[in-house]
Formats: C-alpha cells, structure tokens, sequence
C-alpha cells in the first residue's frame, strides 16, 4: 500500500501509466478461442489533423466500450489508424510549396509523392500522439493506414472486381467539381447551404419570327453552353413550337426547341434552358435527344476560350458582363430576387460546379440494395434508430458514385491505356505492357476517392483479401461509433462494401453521436473563433475530467455543449474521489485484508444494497449505449452515497474503541470503493487506475480486473429502505435547522415518533451525530408538552425538538405554512389523476395503486404538519 499525494496532479499520473499500460501490452487483444471477440475500427483521423473536440468525443466513446468490454472478458480489440486524407492532405503541401515557390508540376509526381510520404512521415503520427494524451487504449501493434500495403492490396482487388464485374465503368457524365480543389468529388461530399441569389428571367428569339420565349436561370454565364431549350409535350402554349428553333442570345446560333417530360409546366414559364456540360438534368435530357454537349467553363471556373470576349473571365466576373450584355441587347425581361441552396465543397467550402466529364463511376443501385437489406431486416441498425432514415434516404436515391480525383495523392486508379491499339486493361499488379498488343501502356493519371478505401476499413485493417487469422476471429467487427454527418460518406460505403467483398455486414450496430458545441450551442469552426483545443483542457485540467465532461450529460445522437463550467465540475469530482481515497487509505493499518466482514450494519448493508443496484443499472445502461446515463449515476454514486454519506458514517466506526468495529468499517469502505473504481474506470481510466493500484491487495492494473456483477444476495432491500427513512428525517432535521438558523454547535434532545421503531433505533448512533441531537428515544405516541417544540414530519416518522429558545415562532409558522401548501398542491394533483377515469382505467394496475398509496401517505402527512402547526400555538 503506497501513500497518494495530498493533491491530484493528473500531470504526474496520466503519462506514467499510459506507459506502463502500452509496455505490458494491455491494451493487445489476442485471439482466444474460450473468449467472445469484440471489436470496434476507430474512425481513422485525416493525418493532417490536428485533435478537436468531435475526435475528444468520438475516441472517448469508443474506449468506453472497449474498456468495459475488456473488463467483461472479451477479447476486445480497438484497431487504430489513419487515412491519407487525399484532397485535405495535397492541399497542405501545395500550399507549402507555394510559400517555396513551387508547383506540383515543377517537381512532377514522382518527387511530388516523396512530399507527400515525408509529410506523412512528420505529421501522420502527430495525432496518434494526441489520441494517446486522452488515454485510447487501442491495440498500437495493430496500428493501420489506409495506404499501408495491406490496404492498397484491398483497394486493387476491389476495384478489379467491380470493373470485372460490370459495377466499374469509365464514362463522361455530370459531376461535382472544386474549382479551388480542382478535382471532382461525389455527391456526399457536396455541403449545401442557401445563399441570396436571383433568377434571370432571359427572352430567347424564336428563329424566322418576331416572338421571344422567356425563360429563367440562376446560372446566366452557363448560356453560351445552352444546345437547346425544351418544353413539355403535353404544354399547349408551346405545341406550336415543336419542332422549331431558336436563336441564342449574345452568341447567334440557332439550337432546338425539344419536347421532354422533365420540364415542369407548373414552374416559372414552363420553358427551361438545356446546359448538358453543366447540369445533370440538363446532361440526361441531352441524351435521350442527342444533344451536343458544350462546355463553357475550365477546372479553376473561368470562362473557356470558346467563349469569345468572355474567354478567360472568372466564373462570376463573366456573370456580370454577360447580364449586362444580355439587357443592352433587349434580352433580359426582369431580375427576381431568390434563396436557393448552393452546393459547396465540404473541404474548401468553393460554391461547386455541376461539370460534364470523363470520370471513373461505380454503379450504385446493384450494391445499394442488399446494403437496404441489411438494415431493414436487422442485422445491422441505427443507435438512435431514427438515423436509419437519413441512411434509407441516401440509399434509396444513390446515383452512381463518381470515384476518380484529379489528385496525385492517393490510390493511383489500376486502369492502363494502350495508345497503339487503344485497349484500356484494368488490373490489380502493375502493368508495362498491352495485352492485347504487347505495346506500352501509360497509368490512369487520376486517384481514387479517399472514400473507397475507407469503405474497406472494417475488413482490410484485419487483413483482407487474404484469409488472416485476425480477419477469421475478429470479423464481422461490433460497433461503429460515429457522427451523424458521414453517414452518408462513409458509413453507407463501409456497409455495401462489406456484404460484396465479404458476404458479411461489416458491424452490427451503428452508434451515432452528436457534434460538440460551444457553451452557447453553436458549431465550433475557425471562422467564430470558438473553437477549444481539447489538449490545452487535458494540460489544465487531465484528460479524465475532459472525458467525464464529454459522456456526462450527453444522449445518443444529440449534440451536447461543452463548457468551461462542465469540465470544472468533472475536474472537481476527480478531486473529490481523491480526497475520499486518501481518507480511507490514511484509515488502513499496515496488516489491513481486504474482504467484507461476517457482520454487517444497517448502512453496510445500505451501501452494498445500492452499489448492487447501481453495478446492475450501469452495466444495463452501457449494453444499452446509454453512456451518459451510466456516468452520471457512477457520479452521483461516488459523491452522494458514498462519499457524502458513507464515509461520514463510517467515521463514527472507524474511532471505536472496539477494534472489530472499527475493522468492519474499514473492509466496507475499500470494498465498496474498489467496486465503484472498477465501474468507474470506462470513464476515468487514469485516476481510477492510480487510486486502485495503491490499495492494500490490488492487482497490477485495474484494467483487467473483472467488470463487477449484479448479486442477487446482496439486495437488501429491508435495510436499505430502513436507511433511507433515517436519512430522511435526518435531512428533515438538518433542512429545518438550516431554515431556523440554528447553529450546529447547538444540540438538543430528539424525541422521535413512529411506528417502525427498528430502523431508527438501529440507526440513532447516526441521528445523535448528524441531526445534532444530545439525546434520542423514541415513542409510538408524542404525548409531551407541544409549546416551544419544533416538529419535522417524514412518511416513516414525526420529530419533536424542544428548541423554540433557538428559533425564530413567526419564522418557524411560515416555514410550517409553506410547507402545508406544497403537500395540499401534491395531493390535489393526485386526487385529480385518480378522480380522472382515463388514467384509472387506461394506465397500468400497478401504476393506479402507487399514485392512491402516495396520495394516502401525502395526507397523512398533511395531517401531521397541521398538527405541528396547531402545536406551535
């Protein structure tokens, strides 16, 4: 048994034995055949990132459960790792090379991907390093990156099934493209946000004829790519335009007048404008009539130089100047003013422009449906389950995934090209050569989304495509502990990729959480300048109290808000249980043996009653995911039952002269704080830990002691209801004594009426010392002298208190007065519910016979006030 420090120092610990967990491989999960796997990926973090707070919560969650799964006797694996991050991570170095003055093409891709590995190499680990500050207790042996080789080897054998398979193809089509990125990205990683706009409503010259059709656009400068304008067949305003054509404003070419059931005749006009280059709408009408597809704008969003006197002009610039043109010209009808929602890049935050390119897709709807499957029938689902509907959404509406990036980051796409005989050959080893002609072939220039090795994660981290020994044991995987906003980039992916590569769902439950917010609700971002630094709150403040304050107070799926105040009071709990742990340690002879006594008090058995509880409710709440409620009523454990209560108690004990008293005391006391740091544990790892190990008989960690079981015989439910009448009349006194002033010093006797004498009895040792009494007995009927007594009254018990020398009278009758009034509003509450025949005939049986047992024992208690009332004169 080892002293504590008189002061927590979460400094002096945390370190300490985070090293001595990874050296003795604690944290290590093998495969065991007589052990239940559990196994959880961590969401791998970008390796340019830096630790926030939504990392905090995300890591803090999962090392709940595979910390309390590891106590529980599972083989619990936590694999760790990072993704490259593509897009995120190239823009970092380009930006560093522009403060060098260079570009990617200065160094080509070769030198250029030496960068990115030695940026990799430098940065990669910083975060690894954070996610160890808050104590995750991943298995670092097993440590992964989504460009490892055994990654890179799944995303070739993906991708050469899928194109094998009919699921890959290469093809011009609309897609989202950055023009600051300057890669496409898919429809997931469109943001979209509403912005003030307006609608340019434009007069297009009929051909051969005076009259004008109007229509109207948000895009004006994507007119010069217009092949057409179309209407509805069934529109009879326009029947007479079938067929004929039209003259394009500003440019002078005439372009057809098409018939196609996607306009809306409902909406604007009922005339529309066909862009195929930069609408997907546009882009699909366009080919079920044959539309020439004509693009008006480059990569970085400037005007192409097709485009006459605009060639070259931002994408906005040229806005403005061909609006102008088009009202000079007599072209422009009106301007209306108009919200609409913008699609933006969720990395960069660049309005995004609908693009037709040469991109490679993956067909979505074949995979789509056996990953719906999935979740309707179970064998994967949603915590909360209402975040199965965004899934079904997305799901239901996929449109095929467009999967290449104009980026040299990445998975380099496996397709050759054959410039002699035009033969493109996809596959999964390195080519140099044809096939088909034996002639060189050249690499696919682009990447793959970083979301298509990602979706592999679950099974390529164990190993996958080969048969490993860990995917075998450890796959399909649990639980994926996620933010509700990449259930659309990633969750999704992980699921069908799963059951095509596997044949397996890749884990059966989804935990969702909610952001983390500031302490006013809002988003967390750069731009606010409200962002918190989760390692400055671990510097000031331990990584325990940080993680407390993340589960605390949070519920599934829902955003919670972080405060200055919230991690106080964590950290001021931590101390709290340091300073309990110190008395009881400070308590203990040297020759102390741990164990409960043969005999047991009331109060022994009060704590051990509703340790048994809580250890039954905890364990529920977590199988549950409920860990913000399991915390809170560790918490509230900790501080009110057994520090608040207990140990006062206990005192008493602990200075008896009988020395088996004494020792009794003392085995409860380390008894039932061995058990509350082991239930504890999930959420403050570091200081439990540190308590733990310095007690008399502890093992070397506290991690791998087994997670505490429910005992149906240490229910003891007698006493512990017996107990918790003297603590009422003993928080009865204390309250009235507070109210009236009194000061502690100043005792009195306590004459006690009831008809349960055997529980206060039992407890008047604990009566005399905190109700402040001198004397205490006890009778069935009060039949003394009421004048100068005050009275507390209770369910189980009435308290007479000759101290009216003490008090204030007129205080003490408005106090009495007050009280009367709150239990005739309770009863009148009751009596209305139970004169309520829908509730007495609709509620359960058990439920109707509480509230009439409550409503009989809130009358008797009416009575007893206003008989101490009448008493008091």
């Amino acid at each position: 048994m080892k002293e504590l420090e008189k002061i927590y120092d979460p400094s002096s610990v945390e370190d300490k034995h985070y090293k001595k967990w990874v050296d003795a491989g604690y944290f290590h999960a093998e495969r065991d055949p007589d052990k239940r796997p559990y196994t959880i990926v961590m969401p791998p973090p970008n390796i340019t990132g830096q630790l926030h707070m939504g990392h905090a919560m995300d890591e803090t969650w999962q090392d709940i459960l595979i910390r309390y799964k590891r106590m529980q006797g599972y083989a619990a694996l936590w694999v760790p790792g990072t993704d490259h991050a593509s897009i995120a991570t190239e823009a970092k170095i380009v930006a560093k090379m522009k403060e060098e003055g260079l570009t990617k093409q200065d160094l080509g891709r070769d030198r250029f991907l030496e960068r990115a590995w030695d940026w990799k190499k430098q940065y990669g680990g910083r975060i690894v390093e954070q996610l160890k500050k808050l104590g995750c207790s991943c298995d670092w042996q097993r440590e992964r990156f989504t460009m490892d080789e055994g990654c890179s080897k799944a995303v070739l054998k993906v991708f050469k099934k899928l194109y094998d398979d009919g699921l890959i193809y290469r093809g011009e089509r609309i897609i989202n493209w950055c023009p600051h990125c300057k890669t496409s990205i898919s429809d997931a990683e469109v943001e979209y946000e509403e912005q003030d706009g307006f609608f340019w409503h434009l007069k297009y010259p009929v051909a051969g004829g005076d009259e004008f059709v109007e229509l109207a656009t948000t895009r004006p400068e994507t007119m010069l790519g217009d092949t057409a304008i179309a209407v509805h067949p069934d529109d009879e305003r326009y029947t007479h335009l079938h067929g004929k054509k039209v003259i394009l404003p500003l440019v002078g070419k005439e372009i057809p007048v098409v018939c196609d059931t996607y306009v809306d005749r409902e909406f604007g006009t009922g005339v529309v404008k066909i862009t195929p280059a930069h609408d997907p709408n546009d882009f699909e009408v366009g080919v079920r009539h044959g539309l020439p597809v004509v693009k008006v704008l480059t990569d970085d969003a400037h005007m192409t130089q097709d485009c006459g006197k605009y060639a070259g002009m931002d994408r906005y610039e040229a806005r403005k100047a061909i609006v102008a043109d088009l009202e000079a010209g007599g072209y422009l009808a009106s301007i209306e003013p108009h919200k609409h929602n913008v699609g933006t890049c969720y990395r960069c935050g660049t309005t995004v422009e609908p693009m037709v390119s040469k991109q490679w897709f993956v067909k979505m709807v074949p995979l789509a449906g056996p990953a719906i499957e999935a979740v309707r029938d179970g064998r994967i689902r949603f915590v909360p389950e209402r975040f199965d509907k965004p899934y079904y959404n997305w799901m239901e509406n996929t449109r095929d995934w467009c999967i290449s990036r104009q980026l040299w980051w990445g998975h380099r796409i496996p397709a050759y090209y054959c410039d002699d005989c035009g033969e493109i050959s996809v596959s999964a080893t390195p080519l140099t050569v044809c096939p088909k002609c034996g002639k060189p072939v050249r690499q696919d220039e682009d990447t793959l989304d970083t979301w298509f090795s990602s979706a592999l994660w679950p099974f390529s981290t164990l190993g996958w495509p080969e048969e490993t020994e860990d995917l075998k044991y450890f796959y399909p995987t649990n639980t994926l502990v996620t933010g509700y906003d990449i259930i659309t980039f990633w969750v999704s992916r992980m699921i069908f990729s799963g059951l095509t590569y596997t044949d397996k769902a890749p884990f059966d439950t989804v935990l969702i959480h909610g952001l983390v917010r500031d302490a006013q609700g809002r988003k967390m971002s750069k731009s606010l300048g409200n962002g918190i630094d989760p390692l400055e709150i671990i510097d000031q403040y331990g990584a325990d109290a940080l993680r407390l304050t993340l589960v605390v107070g949070s519920t599934l799926g829902n955003d919670m808000r972080f405060s200055d105040e919230k991690v106080k009071a964590s950290r001021n709990f931590a101390n709290k249980l340091w300073n309990a742990a110190r008395f009881v340690m400070m308590n203990l002879p040297e020759d102390f043996r741990p164990g409960l006594p043969a005999s047991l008090t009331m109060a022994d058995k009060w704590v051990l009653s509703q340790l048994n509880t809580l250890v039954k409710n905890v364990t529920e709440n977590l199988d549950k995911f409920e860990l913000g409620l399991a915390a809170q009523k560790v918490q509230d454990f900790i501080w009110d039952v057994y520090c608040d209560w207990y140990i006062e108690i206990a005192k008493l004990r602990l200075n008896s002269e009988d020395a088996a008293e004494a020792g009794s005391a003392r085995q409860i006391l380390v008894s039932v704080l061995v058990q509350a740091l082991k239930l504890l544990h999930p959420f403050m790892p570091f200081i439990t830990e540190e308590i733990y190990t310095a007690l008399p008989g502890a093992s070397e960690t506290l991690m791998l002691e087994k997670w505490p079981e429910y005992e149906p015989q240490m229910n003891y439910a007698e006493e512990e209801a017996g107990f918790e009448k003297v603590m009422d009349l003993i928080k009865a006194v204390r309250t009235l004594r507070a109210d009236m002033g009194v000061h502690p010093a100043k005792r009195t006797s306590l004459i006690i009426e009831t008809a349960d004498k055997t529980p206060f009895e039992d407890g008047a040792a604990y009566l005399a010392k905190f109700a402040f009494a001198n004397e205490v007995s006890f009778t069935e009927k009060y039949t003394g002298d009421t004048k100068g007594v005050a009275q507390v009254v209770t369910h189980a018990a009435r308290a007479f208190i000759p101290m009216m020398e003490l008090i204030d009278r007129e205080k003490e009758q408005a106090r009495l007065a007050k009280e009367k009034a709150q239990c005739e509003k309770e009863i009148a509450s009751m009596a209305a519910k139970l004169s309520n025949e829908g509730f007495v005939n609709k509620a359960p049986a058990h439920i109707v016979e509480d509230m009439r047992q409550k409503h009989a024992a809130a009358a008797e208690k009416l009575a007893k006030i206003e008989e101490s009332i009448r008493n008091l004169g």
